[in-house]
């Protein structure tokens, strides 16, 4: 028992380890701690949101603004992934290779090149908040009474590019503790202010949905400082100095030449979840549209986890190709493979066993309900699949070969999920029904799909 405490101390006491050289399970475990932890806080952000918005007066209103716009925020948050993957694939092979400056230089150069893209799309959002949202197919009133929240989570693009970018330069290091204490510090906060500023405190006006968008933007900057310290002050392996800011133009082009698939293959996946989101509301309505974004942001809860876990892989993969260890590379993407299998079976069977007691968490409506209930049932059947595809994925983009599951995503997103979806929902005339079947259908091929090419194994010849 003592040594099981000792090795969760050491987990979590983000002390720097060479996970090149120890044995491949303590590696894993190691980094899927914190890691695990780090992504079912980012899932957090979105269940407190649902949770305090769903008992105001408007919760269908409020939860349909809401999921919507997580959806497109779901593009922003594409970008800020495939940012980091290069991020945490450029520094990892170069703690590998034992060079922290260098790995450092990397790092600062991805931040650069980020903060321009994200600024964009920020000015983009609070412009455009209405329409977009009337785009997702809310209604004109639905639209008009959630754009000031969409208006300031869109707004606040470069402290969520910040959060995501940042914690994938920690990861690539192997320091996936500072990743995970980002994320708490920032949800703490955010479960703070949200009441308060949703259900107003002395002074501070009551202001409903529009609060719960101040409460999380509040609390992921917090978060940003935490890490900014870390990043630029604190003594850790990597540490940022302001020279290393000055462009390197090919550093800059060996970034986009990896962030570039990696950014297209999270937007095609993202794409895809707007389309069906869309679908869902014209087919069904607000109740199922409701209902849907209200059994996405559960899965997401328990699915986040198991990504987490699948970024193991991807640091594991990038530092032991880094030091020349191929067979190592490998063997610790399949051990992560078994952890994860586990993990997903044993949410499906939560969701089986408790779907409608989770779902009465959040609202009360008896339609909005009955629609997420059985939205989690469908979708739980692929969670074996889907925690298999995306360790993966994962290791692709640990190796630098992005490209590879680019053209995954595309093939079985686009060209299979949503053909799949609008057949079965219009075609057919299944409404939402079809729409939540494509879903476990698609990640069942994706991840044979990726298997195969992982095994082929092509992404060990990948220079970075």
């Amino acid at each position: 028992m003592t040594k099981y405490i000792d090795f969760f101390k050491k987990a979590f006491s983000g002390e720097e380890t060479d996970f090149t050289k120890i044995n491949i399970r303590s590696a894993v475990v190691l980094l899927a701690i914190p890691m695990m932890l780090e992504m079912a806080m980012e899932s957090v952000f979105a269940l407190v949101d649902l949770y305090f918005v769903g008992h105001l007066k408007e919760s269908g209103f409020a939860i349909q603004t809401v999921g919507l716009t997580e959806s497109v925020l779901s593009v922003m948050y594409s970008i800020a992934i495939g940012m980091s993957m290069a991020a945490t694939a450029m520094v990892a092979r170069r703690i590998g290779e034992k060079n922290p400056e260098q790995a450092s230089r990397s790092a600062a150069q991805v931040l650069l090149v980020s903060f321009g893209i994200t600024l964009v799309l920020s000015l983009f959002g609070v412009v455009y908040a209405e329409e977009i949202l009337i785009l997702m197919g809310s209604k004109p009133e639905a639209a008009a009474y959630g754009k000031d929240f969409t208006r300031i989570m869109m707004g606040s693009g470069t402290i969520i590019m910040l959060l995501f970018l940042i914690n994938g330069i920690f990861r690539g290091a192997g320091n996936a503790m500072i990743a995970m204490k980002s994320l708490w510090i920032a949800n703490i906060a955010n479960i703070i202010l949200c009441p308060i500023l949703i259900k107003g405190l002395g002074p501070i006006p009551a202001m409903g949905l529009t609060g719960a968008a101040l409460a999380t933007t509040i609390g992921r900057s917090i978060g940003v400082i935490y890490q900014l310290y870390h990043l630029l002050v604190a003594d850790t392996q990597i540490r940022i100095k302001l020279s290393y800011f000055k462009p390197d133009y090919s550093l800059i082009r060996s970034i986009i030449k990896i962030a570039t698939p990696g950014i297209f293959q999270f937007v095609i996946a993202s794409c895809s979840w707007i389309f069906l989101a869309e679908l869902v509301a014209t087919t069904g309505g607000e109740n199922a549209s409701a209902g849907y974004q209200t059994a996405l942001r559960l899965m997401m809860f328990f699915i986040l986890p198991a990504w987490g876990l699948s970024n193991a892989a991807s640091t594991l993969v990038g530092q032991n190709m880094g030091a020349n260890e191929m067979l190592r590379a490998e063997q610790s993407v399949m051990k992560t493979v078994k952890y994860n299998v586990i993990f997903m079976l044993i949410v499906s069977l939560i969701f089986v066993l408790f779907g409608n007691f989770l779902v009465s968490f959040f609202t009360q409506e008896a339609e909005i309900k009955n629609f997420a209930k059985n939205a989690l049932h469908i979708m739980s059947i692929g969670f074996v699949f889907y925690g298999i595809g995306m360790v993966m994925i994962n290791a692709f983009n640990g190796a630098g070969d992005t490209w590879t599951p680019t053209w995954v995503n595309l093939f079985g997103f686009w060209l299979f999920q949503i053909p799949l979806a609008y057949f079965l929902s219009k075609y057919l005339e299944m409404g939402p029904k079809g729409v939540f079947i494509s879903i476990p259908a698609a990640e069942t091929l994706i991840t044979i799909v990726a298997f195969i090419l992982f095994r082929k194994g092509k992404w060990k010849t990948i220079k970075v």
